[in-house]
C-alpha cells in the first residue's frame, strides 16, 4: 500500500502557522517539540510545519505512507531514485527522503506497529 498522507511545509514558526490554520479553518493542531507541528484537517491529507532549519526541506516534503519501509526503499532505488536522507523514527513512526530523476524530493513514511 502506498498513499500520500501527509505534506511538510517549512516555516519559521511553525507556532504561528498552526494557529493561523487553527483560527482559519477550525482545524487541530499538536505540537511536538519547539519547532514542529502537526495539523489534523479532517480530510484524508494532514500537514506539518517544520521550523528546524537544519531538518526544513527548501519545498513543501509530499509524504507516502507504506507498511514496509524497506521494501518501499527498494522500490525507490530500482525505479532510479535517490535516497537523500536515510531512515530515522520521530513520534510515531519511522521515514526516509528521497529524490525522483525529475528532481522534486519526496518522503515515505511507516507507522509504529
Amino acid at each position: 500500500m502506498y498513499e500520500i498522507d501527509f505534506v511538510e511545509f517549512p516555516s519559521s514558526s511553525a507556532a504561528d502557522s498552526s494557529r493561523f490554520f487553527e483560527k482559519a479553518f477550525g482545524w487541530t493542531a499538536a505540537s511536538y517539540g519547539p519547532t514542529y507541528t502537526d495539523v489534523q484537517s479532517g480530510g484524508a491529507v494532514s500537514f506539518g510545519f517544520q521550523q528546524d532549519t537544519a531538518e526544513q526541506t527548501a519545498a513543501p516534503l509530499v509524504t507516502i505512507r507504506t507498511d514496509d519501509l524497506d521494501q518501499a526503499r527498494g522500490s525507490v532505488e530500482a525505479a532510479g531514485g535517490v535516497v537523500t536522507v536515510e531512515p530515522f523514527s520521530f513520534p510515531g513512526g519511522r521515514r526516509f527522503h528521497f529524490r525522483e530523476p525529475g528532481g522534486a524530493e519526496l518522503a515515505v513514511w511507516s507507522p509504529d506497529s
